[in-house]
Protein backbone atom coordinates (compact mmCIF):
# COMPACT_ATOMS: atom_id res chain seq x y z
CA UNK A 1 0.00 0.00 0.00
CA UNK A 2 1.46 3.34 -0.83
CA UNK A 3 1.90 5.82 2.20
CA UNK A 4 1.30 9.55 2.45
CA UNK A 5 4.87 11.24 2.69
CA UNK A 6 5.11 13.67 5.35
CA UNK A 7 6.12 17.29 3.78
CA UNK A 8 8.41 19.51 5.75
CA UNK A 9 7.44 21.32 8.08
CA UNK A 10 5.56 18.22 9.75
CA UNK A 11 6.81 17.70 13.17
CA UNK A 12 8.10 14.25 12.78
CA UNK A 13 10.43 15.38 10.47
CA UNK A 14 12.35 17.63 13.00
CA UNK A 15 12.57 14.63 15.55
CA UNK A 16 14.91 12.55 16.22
CA UNK A 17 13.91 8.83 15.34
CA UNK A 18 13.77 5.98 18.04
CA UNK A 19 15.50 2.66 17.43
CA UNK A 20 13.90 -0.57 16.12
CA UNK A 21 13.33 -2.62 19.48
CA UNK A 22 12.33 -5.90 17.16
CA UNK A 23 11.66 -7.37 14.24
CA UNK A 24 7.69 -7.60 13.46
CA UNK A 25 4.90 -8.24 11.00
CA UNK A 26 3.93 -4.95 11.48
CA UNK A 27 7.53 -3.71 10.55
CA UNK A 28 7.69 -6.15 7.79
CA UNK A 29 4.51 -4.07 6.39
CA UNK A 30 5.97 -0.76 6.86
CA UNK A 31 8.88 -1.67 4.58
CA UNK A 32 7.11 -3.21 2.11
CA UNK A 33 4.88 -0.23 1.62
CA UNK A 34 7.61 1.79 2.37
CA UNK A 35 10.12 -0.05 -1.04
CA UNK A 36 6.34 0.40 -2.63
CA UNK A 37 6.32 4.27 -1.71
CA UNK A 38 9.33 4.38 -2.66
CA UNK A 39 9.31 3.18 -6.19
CA UNK A 40 6.13 4.78 -6.94
CA UNK A 41 6.89 8.35 -6.22
CA UNK A 42 10.36 7.75 -8.26
CA UNK A 43 12.90 8.45 -5.21
CA UNK A 44 16.24 6.57 -4.25
CA UNK A 45 15.97 6.03 -0.85
CA UNK A 46 12.69 6.97 1.94
CA UNK A 47 13.29 7.01 5.87
CA UNK A 48 10.56 5.64 7.97
CA UNK A 49 9.99 9.60 9.19
CA UNK A 50 9.18 10.65 5.87
CA UNK A 51 5.92 8.48 6.24
CA UNK A 52 5.32 9.50 9.58
CA UNK A 53 7.08 6.89 11.79
CA UNK A 54 9.51 8.13 13.96
CA UNK A 55 11.84 5.21 14.05
CA UNK A 56 15.13 4.09 12.39
CA UNK A 57 14.65 2.18 9.36
CA UNK A 58 15.50 3.73 5.97
CA UNK A 59 14.83 1.98 2.12
CA UNK A 60 17.62 2.92 -0.69
CA UNK A 61 17.77 1.76 -4.10
CA UNK A 62 20.76 3.46 -6.37
CA UNK A 63 19.66 2.74 -8.86
CA UNK A 64 16.17 3.99 -8.91
CA UNK A 65 14.06 5.50 -9.54
CA UNK A 66 13.16 4.06 -13.12
CA UNK A 67 15.41 0.42 -12.29
CA UNK A 68 14.67 -1.55 -9.23
CA UNK A 69 17.96 -3.09 -9.07
CA UNK A 70 19.46 -2.75 -6.35
CA UNK A 71 17.37 -2.56 -3.12
CA UNK A 72 18.51 -2.10 0.50
CA UNK A 73 16.70 -2.14 3.87
CA UNK A 74 18.41 -0.94 6.96
CA UNK A 75 17.32 -0.62 10.12
CA UNK A 76 19.31 1.18 13.15
CA UNK A 77 21.81 2.37 10.77
CA UNK A 78 24.80 3.54 11.40
CA UNK A 79 27.57 5.68 9.83
CA UNK A 80 31.15 5.62 10.33
CA UNK A 81 34.63 5.92 9.42
CA UNK A 82 33.33 9.14 6.47
CA UNK A 83 36.11 10.24 4.75
CA UNK A 84 36.12 12.94 1.75
CA UNK A 85 33.85 15.39 0.51
CA UNK A 86 31.83 16.59 -2.23
CA UNK A 87 28.93 18.65 -3.28
CA UNK A 88 25.58 17.24 -3.53
CA UNK A 89 23.10 18.63 -5.38
CA UNK A 90 19.69 17.11 -4.14
CA UNK A 91 16.03 16.79 -3.63
CA UNK A 92 13.97 15.44 -1.43
CA UNK A 93 10.51 13.88 -1.59
CA UNK A 94 9.40 15.58 1.61
CA UNK A 95 10.20 19.19 0.14
CA UNK A 96 8.80 19.49 -3.14
CA UNK A 97 9.98 21.76 -5.15
CA UNK A 98 13.38 22.51 -3.36
CA UNK A 99 17.32 21.53 -3.97
CA UNK A 100 19.98 22.27 -2.75
CA UNK A 101 24.05 21.62 -2.38
CA UNK A 102 25.20 20.00 0.41
CA UNK A 103 28.70 18.79 1.19
CA UNK A 104 28.85 15.18 1.98
CA UNK A 105 31.07 13.01 2.49
CA UNK A 106 32.73 10.81 -0.51
CA UNK A 107 33.14 7.40 1.25
CA UNK A 108 31.76 5.85 4.64
CA UNK A 109 31.27 2.64 7.00
CA UNK A 110 28.12 1.14 7.06
CA UNK A 111 26.55 -1.31 10.12
CA UNK A 112 22.90 -1.94 9.83
CA UNK A 113 20.53 -5.09 10.64
CA UNK A 114 18.63 -5.88 7.11
CA UNK A 115 14.89 -6.85 7.32
CA UNK A 116 15.56 -10.18 9.15
CA UNK A 117 17.44 -9.00 11.82
CA UNK A 118 20.61 -10.02 10.57
CA UNK A 119 23.61 -7.63 10.99
CA UNK A 120 25.26 -6.04 7.53
CA UNK A 121 28.67 -4.49 7.47
CA UNK A 122 29.60 -2.41 4.26
CA UNK A 123 31.53 0.23 2.67
CA UNK A 124 29.67 2.64 0.61
CA UNK A 125 31.20 5.35 -0.95
CA UNK A 126 29.82 7.69 -4.44
CA UNK A 127 25.89 8.23 -4.87
CA UNK A 128 25.21 5.31 -2.66
CA UNK A 129 27.10 7.27 0.19
CA UNK A 130 25.52 10.22 -0.72
CA UNK A 131 22.05 8.44 -0.50
CA UNK A 132 22.54 7.38 2.65
CA UNK A 133 23.77 10.21 4.30
CA UNK A 134 20.44 12.07 3.48
CA UNK A 135 18.08 9.34 4.79
CA UNK A 136 19.94 8.55 8.03
CA UNK A 137 19.68 12.57 8.38
CA UNK A 138 16.14 12.20 8.41
CA UNK A 139 16.35 9.68 10.89
CA UNK A 140 17.77 12.56 13.40
CA UNK A 141 15.35 15.43 12.45
CA UNK A 142 17.41 17.00 9.66
CA UNK A 143 16.17 17.86 6.21
CA UNK A 144 18.31 19.51 2.95
CA UNK A 145 16.08 22.49 3.74
CA UNK A 146 17.60 22.74 7.65
CA UNK A 147 21.16 22.07 5.53
CA UNK A 148 20.21 25.15 3.76
CA UNK A 149 21.32 28.68 4.05
CA UNK A 150 18.65 31.16 6.06
CA UNK A 151 17.53 32.93 3.37
CA UNK A 152 17.14 29.80 1.06
CA UNK A 153 15.20 28.56 4.17
CA UNK A 154 12.73 31.38 4.73
CA UNK A 155 11.89 31.75 1.11
CA UNK A 156 10.55 28.34 0.55
CA UNK A 157 9.00 28.16 4.70
CA UNK A 158 6.82 30.70 2.54
CA UNK A 159 6.03 28.82 -0.41
CA UNK A 160 5.61 25.79 1.58
CA UNK A 161 2.90 28.11 4.02
CA UNK A 162 0.85 28.29 0.23
CA UNK A 163 0.38 24.49 0.14
CA UNK A 164 -0.86 24.12 3.88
Amino acid sequence: MKLKICRWPEPVLAAKAKPVEEITPELQELIDNMIETMYEDEGVGLAAPQVGESIRLICVDQTGPKERGDLLVLINPELSECEGSVDSEEGCLSCPEFTGKIKRYEKLKVKAMDREGKELCFDAEGYLAIILQHETDHLDGITIVDRASRLKRGMYRKKASKWA
